[in-house]
C-alpha cells in the first residue's frame, strides 16, 4: 500500500491531505502569513528524490557557500537554521561570553518578540535602548556601552541592529558603518538581524554587501521566510574572528537540520538570480501604495516612515476593531492606538485597494 505523499509503482505522487483554507484570502497582519513563492516550491521539488548526505554535507549546502559569497564577499560562511529566533540566538551565543551583554533597540525583535530566548537559551543579557523609529546611533549605544571593568555589570560585547527595523525604517550604509566603527572602537562586535534584509536592499537600491560586509557588520542573521521561503534562515559569519564554535552552538541550540538540503536549495533559488529583490521590491511597492491610500483617509495618521513593506498607523480603536473583522492585522501599541499593516511578496494592488476602501468605510461610520 502507498502511504500519503509517497509514489507507488506507477511513480505518481498521491496525498490524502485536504485544502483547508481559501488560497485567495490575504491579510495585512504579517508577511509570515504568505505562502511559499512558486519558484521556491519548484526548487524544493528539484532537490527531492534520491539520497543526500544529512546534516549539511549535501551538494546543495556546499554550493550555498558560493551563492552567499557572491553577495557578501569571499570570507562569508553560511550556517542554515530553522528560523529567525534560532539564527539570532546561535549568532549571539557565538559572539558573547557567559558574562556578556548585547546592546539593542528596545523595540528589537530579540528584546520583544522572542520569548526571552536570547537570555534564557543564549545565556546573555540584553541592554535595550529607547530609539526613534527603531534605529540605534553611536550616541544611543553609549547609553549602555560602559562598565567593562565592573564585575557587577554584564559586559557589553555586542551591538545588535535590525535591518529593516521593527518599526519599518531602513539604516543607510553610512549609518551602519557609523554604528560598526563606534562598536569596534569600544571592543564590541556587531550583529545584524536581517529578517527583512531583502526589503532593505530593495528600498535602498543597494547590493546586500553595501550595508553588511562593506559597512563592518561581523555576523548576520539572513532572513528568507518573510520573503517567500517555506521555512529556513541562515547565520552568515562575515568576520570569522568575531565568533566561536558556530557548528557546535547550532547543534546545541537545536537548529541543525538533518535534511538541510531543503533549507539550502530555497536560498539558492532566492539568491542565485533576482528572486530575492523582485519579491522584496514588490512587497515594498505595495506598502507604498497602501500608505498613499491611507493618507487619503481622514482621521488616520501614519506614525513611522514607510521605507520597506510595513505601514504603522494610528486610528480610533473602534474603527480598527471593526476593520480587523474584515482584514486581519495586529495592534502594535494598543494604548496609543497604533496598528501595523504588512505587505508580502504576493500582496496585490487589488488587495491594497480593497483594504483602503474598507478602512475609509469604517472611519466614515464613526
Amino acid at each position: 500500500m502507498t502511504e500519503a505523499g509517497d509514489s507507488g509503482a506507477s511513480g505518481t505522487a498521491r496525498s490524502d491531505a485536504v485544502r483547508r483554507h481559501d488560497p485567495a484570502a490575504r491579510g495585512f497582519a504579517s508577511d509570515n502569513y504568505a505562502g511559499a513563492h512558486p519558484e521556491i516550491l519548484a526548487a524544493l521539488a528539484l532537490a527531492n528524490g534520491g539520497h543526500q548526505t544529512a546534516y549539511g554535507e549535501d551538494a546543495y549546502t556546499r554550493h550555498l557557500q558560493e551563492v552567499f559569497r557572491s553577495h557578501l564577499g569571499p570570507r562569508a560562511e553560511v550556517f542554515p537554521v530553522f528560523n529567525g529566533t534560532g539564527a539570532n540566538v546561535v549568532a549571539l551565543q557565538a559572539m558573547t561570553e557567559r558574562w556578556g551583554a548585547v546592546i539593542c533597540a528596545e523595540s528589537a525583535h530579540i528584546n520583544v518578540d522572542e520569548g526571552g530566548a536570547p537570555e534564557r537559551v543564549g545565556g546573555l543579557k540584553l541592554l535595550g535602548v529607547p530609539t526613534e523609529h527603531g534605529k540605534l546611533t553611536p550616541a544611543l549605544i553609549d547609553r549602555e556601552a560602559y562598565g567593562w571593568e565592573d564585575e557587577h555589570r554584564a559586559q557589553p560585547q555586542v551591538v545588535s541592529i535590525t535591518q529593516t527595523t521593527e518599526l519599518g525604517s531602513c539604516y543607510t550604509p553610512e549609518e551602519i558603518r557609523a554604528v560598526c566603527d563606534h562598536a569596534h572602537e569600544r571592543g564590541m562586535t556587531v550583529h545584524l538581524d536581517g529578517s527583512r534584509i531583502a526589503n532593505a536592499a530593495a528600498s535602498l537600491g543597494e547590493p546586500l554587501r553595501a550595508f553588511t560586509t562593506d559597512a563592518g557588520v561581523d555576523t548576520l542573521s539572513f532572513g528568507g521566510t518573510k520573503n517567500g521561503l517555506l521555512f529556513g534562515e541562515c547565520v552568515v559569519v562575515l568576520n570569522p574572528d568575531a565568533v566561536r564554535a558556530m557548528k557546535h552552538l547550532r547543534k546545541l541550540s537545536m537548529q541543525l537540520a538533518s535534511k538541510m538540503r531543503f533549507v539550502s536549495v530555497q536560498f539558492e533559488a532566492l539568491l542565485s538570480g533576482d528572486l530575492w529583490r523582485r519579491s522584496a521590491a514588490h512587497a515594498n511597492a505595495m506598502a507604498q501604495r497602501l500608505a498613499a491610500g491611507v493618507r487619503e483617509v481622514p482621521g488616520v495618521e501614519i506614525v513611522h516612515p514607510v521605507e520597506a513593506n510595513a505601514v504603522f498607523a494610528r486610528l480610533p480603536r473602534d474603527a480598527a476593531e471593526r476593520l480587523q473583522k474584515r482584514h486581519r492585522f495586529y495592534f502594535w501599541d494598543e494604548e496609543a492606538g497604533i496598528v501595523r499593516w504588512m505587505c508580502a511578496f504576493d500582496t496585490t494592488a487589488a488587495d491594497v485597494d480593497a483594504f483602503t476602501a474598507a478602512l475609509a468605510e469604517e472611519m466614515h461610520r464613526r
